[in-house]
């Protein structure tokens, strides 16, 4: 299994990290890509550098596409190699999570119609969709946090969607969370 996540700069740090860390405790390979280039900073001034380029991310390598939220949802909403990676993965049959600030740009897109979501509470735009005040939804192949105090339960939700309940149960266990 593995994961693609897309950063760029003025992403969330704790959103970012959380997942890419919980997603490895789980087994879960995962890369970072960069949109806009190889070095990005979070928007609290962590830079990760090393980056590949988004154009480089293929879907058929990839069972997830994870988007951590912040300021740079902005890049990622206008990006149009963004949003046909979205469409890409979904059509693909795979997954596509999401968190914070980034679920806006499925709404946008109008992917959260008739779909349970959650997203950072003030930018829900009803997106007509059901809003579910909870750290972490799932529906079909859209995964969605709440923000950045989701985190751990947002990426333990895409361990759990990809690798199972126990491995999710397991890695809870071993992080002494719950």
């Amino acid at each position: 299994m593995k994961a693609g996540i897309i950063l760029a700069d003025g992403f969330e740090e704790m959103e970012a990290m959380c997942s890419l860390s919980v997603l490895k405790r789980g087994g879960i390979e995962a890369d970072l890509y960069g949109l806009g280039g190889k070095e990005v900073s979070g928007k609290n001034g962590l830079k990760v550098k090393a980056l590949k380029p988004v154009g480089a991310l293929k879907v058929c390598d990839y069972d997830v596409l994870v988007l951590p939220g912040g300021p740079h949802y902005q890049k990622l909403q206008a990006s149009e190699e963004v949003k046909n990676l979205i469409k890409d993965f979904l059509a693909a049959g795979k997954k596509v999570a999401a968190v914070c600030a980034s679920p806006t740009i499925l709404g946008h897109m109008g992917l959260l119609k008739g779909k349970n979501y959650t997203c950072f509470t003030v930018m829900d735009e009803d997106f007509g969709g059901k809003y579910n005040y909870v750290h972490a939804v799932t529906d079909g192949n859209i995964i969605t946090g709440r923000g950045p105090g989701s985190s751990i339960e947002f990426a333990l939700e895409i361990v759990r969607q990809l690798k199972g309940k126990e491995v999710c149960e397991e890695i809870q266990k071993r992080m002494y969370y719950k």
